[in-house]
C-alpha cells in the first residue's frame, strides 16, 4: 500500500473503537490523517467531549511532524526536553499535542499517515490506536 485509503482509515477507526469497547473505556474520538497531515476520516463516539477532535488531531499531527508517535514528544518533555517541545509547539502554531495517543501508520517501512485518539487516558488512547492500525493490517509506530 503506497497511501492510506478511506477504506483503510475506516477499518482503523472500527478496530480502535472495538478495542475501546472491549476495555470499557470512555467514549473515544478517532482521527486518521494521511502522510501530509490531511484528515481522511473521523469518528466521535456519543458522549465524547467537544475538544476531543482537536486533541486527537493534535496527537496525530504532532507525530507526523516529528516522524514518531506522540509518545516520543511526551517522553522528550519528561526527560528535560521542555525547550524542544515548547519550540516545536511555537513553530507549528500549537498544532501538536505532546502526549501519547498519536501513532504513525506504516507499511513496508513507509509512513502512510497517523492516528490520533482522545477520550480516555493517553496510554489507553494509544493502545486503541495501535489496535486499530493492526486491525487494518498495517504497522503501528508509537515511538
Amino acid at each position: 500500500m503506497s497511501r492510506l485509503t478511506l477504506e483503510a482509515a475506516n477499518r482503523i477507526i472500527e478496530g480502535a473503537r472495538a478495542r475501546g469497547r472491549e476495555l470499557g473505556l470512555a467514549p473515544l474520538t478517532v482521527v486518521v490523517l494521511d502522510a501530509g497531515g490531511h484528515m481522511i476520516a473521523l469518528a466521535r463516539e456519543d458522549g465524547s467531549g467537544i475538544a476531543r477532535v482537536e486533541i486527537a488531531t493534535g496527537k496525530a499531527w504532532g507525530g507526523l511532524g516529528v516522524g514518531a508517535g506522540s509518545r516520543m514528544l511526551f517522553d522528550r518533555w519528561n526527560a528535560g526536553g521542555a525547550g524542544f517541545v515548547t519550540a516545536l509547539a511555537a513553530a507549528t502554531g500549537g498544532r501538536m499535542v505532546p502526549v501519547p495517543g498519536g501513532v504513525l501508520v506504516t507499511a513496508d517501512g513507509a509512513v502512510l499517515g497517523a492516528v490520533g485518539i482522545s477520550g480516555d487516558t493517553s496510554d489507553n488512547d494509544e493502545a486503541c490506536a495501535i489496535a486499530g492500525i493492526e486491525a487494518a493490517g498495517l504497522t503501528p509506530r508509537a515511538n
